[in-house]
């Protein structure tokens, strides 16, 4: 057996760091001794991660090796922006393919760390991205009011707090989760009496495509018109965007079951009612919650559209188009930040929801 096993990303990160050498120091405030410690956690990630070492001891290399560099590049861009030479990307390139060597890890030697490498790993790449935006707006020069760095709109969201919470109040609190429900819970009610009611199917499913085909830019400022500018005009456009997704895939849900399991059901005598709740319930719960999955998107960029043609000062969409005018791009990524964080973890927690409800179904089998 071989002291050696290599792996494309460790070589070329070898390659990157080599190429490093011939621009030392990084950045016009970076010393000399700053970049060869740099260049030192690389080689230690590159060459670490092609000996034969057991899982967890690779990870740990990769992890301060990975993230060290990448720690060390950023800090060099203190009062030095738009300074970073060709050894300074070369070296975050090489810190770049060792983080993407951790996730590779993660993901198949590390198979044995269980539910928390499902977590790293996403974890991981969300940090590179935005490592490597930090160091490229940062090193690259790119003015602020174009793309603003992570850092400066963390600065933000730290200083209009207030403001944040304000517009989503307003947008989430009030708009979506209103219109999320009373769409959700109205396309599911009509999908149960389409199903008993086959005319409701074949009328309303037609009218479901042609509906889904509306642009949203032109459904917005009628339901403003006809609901005022206040967030219940936001929120019919959420019912509108949210009820035909759930009618459609809970129709689709409820013919789910199979004829032998339906011979089954009528071998028991069971009812329609019985059938429906013990089968065709049961197995339209995946479809079901594919919908709310779907709608828990669809609610959010509805609201926050609807917003840039009429509300109060107040709300994510009214603070996105006034603060692109100013052109405060800072705040708009905050924004836009905010409404990311709130999207995964309403996504999320549909999904926690549909495997505790649906933990039967195949997809989760191990």
């Amino acid at each position: 057996m071989t002291l050696f096993r290599p792996n494309w990303q460790a070589l070329l990160s070898l390659l990157a760091t080599l190429y490093s050498l011939t621009a030392v120091p990084f950045t016009a405030t970076m010393t000399g001794s700053s970049s060869y410690l740099i260049i030192a956690l690389l080689l230690l990630g590159a060459i670490g991660s092609m000996l034969r070492l057991g899982a967890m001891l690779e990870i740990a290399i990769l992890v301060v090796s990975s993230l060290g560099a990448a720690a060390g590049l950023i800090g060099g861009l203190t009062d030095a922006t738009g300074t970073a030479n060709a050894g300074y990307f070369a070296g975050l390139t090489a810190a770049w393919l060792l983080g993407w060597r951790l996730v590779t890890v993660l993901s198949g030697d590390g198979r044995n760390l269980g539910t928390l490498s499902s977590l790293l790993v996403p974890t991981l790449f969300g940090i590179w991205v935005l490592i490597l935006w930090e160091a490229i707006v940062r090193g690259t020069g790119i003015p602020f009011v174009l793309l603003p760095p992570p850092s400066a709109i963390a600065v933000r969201v730290t200083t209009s707090t207030s403001i944040l919470m304000a517009d989503f109040n307003q947008t989430v609190l009030k708009a979506v989760l209103f219109g999320y429900i009373v769409g959700s819970l109205t396309g599911f009610i009509v999908a149960i009496l389409a199903d008993r009611y086959r005319f409701l199917a074949n009328g309303l499913l037609p009218v479901g495509n042609m509906a889904s085909a509306l642009p949203m830019i032109g459904v917005a400022p009628v339901m403003v018109i006809w609901f005022g500018f206040d967030w219940q005009s936001k929120a019919a456009v959420v019912v509108v965007m949210t009820f035909f997704p759930m009618l459609v895939n809970t129709i689709a849900g409820l013919a789910s079951p199979g004829e032998m399991e339906r011979d089954l059901m009528r071998t028991y005598a069971s009812t329609r009612w019985q059938s429906l709740f013990k089968l065709r319930l049961p197995a339209a719960m995946p479809f079901i919650f594919n919908a709310l999955k779907i709608n828990s998107t669809l609610a959010l960029i509805g609201a926050i559209v609807a917003e840039f043609f009429g509300t109060p000062v107040v709300g994510m969409g009214f603070r996105i188009s006034t603060e692109v005018g100013r052109m405060n791009l800072d705040m708009v990524w905050a924004e836009i930040a905010l409404a990311a964080v709130v999207g995964s973890l309403f996504y999320g927690a549909l999904a926690l929801l549909e495997r505790a409800v649906t933990f039967w179904h195949p997809s989760y089998r191990r």
